[in-house]
């Protein structure tokens, strides 16, 4: 594993990078393309995943005022590239709001928040992982094959669920499994991924 993986980003690295989602998703709607220039920084230009999310800056209940989270769990290009890249899909192609997509008047008003991923580990007991901390990739297996849901770590936290509760989600609404699939190794496998989580706000 990239020993830059252990080192939490500093304030600037993340300023950087929420700089660069803004920048890219402003580009992508329409508004001044902004040329950046690949960073010197190793650990912005390590290969890295990570997911974006875009919400209303005025939702107060959780859940609420999300437009937009998009990510890939596969750690294949420089960090940075990842990021700019993954900003653009999500205000775009995120088929969720297909029929409402974020527009360029719109950006202003929602924040950004950057997931940077850890490699996936599988679980032996679905259970063993640190809720809060830890996000969740429910794969199916069998006849359930090529089914896949993810929940990154704060879902559990802004949604006050057990592991039990976030799992069963996870399943239904994610993966399109039934909700206790996670209980039986020959519907479903679990793994986990720690993420570096932070925010415009």
């Amino acid at each position: 594993m990239d020993a830059s993986l252990d080192r939490p980003l500093s304030p600037e690295q993340r300023a950087w990078l929420l700089a660069l989602a803004r920048s890219s998703a402003t580009g992508e709607l329409g508004g001044p393309k902004t040329t950046i220039e690949p960073p010197a920084d190793p650990s912005l230009t390590r290969k890295g995943a990570c997911f974006t999310t875009f919400k209303r800056r005025d939702a107060t209940e959780p859940g609420r005022g999300l437009r937009g989270c998009l990510g890939t769990l596969r750690a294949e290009e420089p960090l940075w590239k990842c990021v700019a890249r993954i900003a653009a899909d999500t205000v775009s192609g995120d088929p969720r709001f297909a029929g409402n997509p974020v527009t360029l008047g719109e950006l202003p008003e929602l924040k950004i928040d950057i997931s940077v991923l850890h490699p996936l580990r599988e679980l032996s007991d679905p259970l063993a992982f640190n809720l809060g901390e830890d996000g969740i990739d429910v794969v199916g297996q069998g006849i359930y094959d090529g089914r896949r849901g993810v929940f990154l770590p704060q879902v559990a936290t802004e949604h006050h669920l057990t592991k039990e509760q976030l799992l069963t989600l996870c399943c239904e609404e994610k993966a399109g499994l039934p909700g206790d699939a996670w209980r039986d190794p020959a519907k479903c496998k679990v793994l986990a991924f720690r993420a570096e989580v932070f925010s415009e706000e």
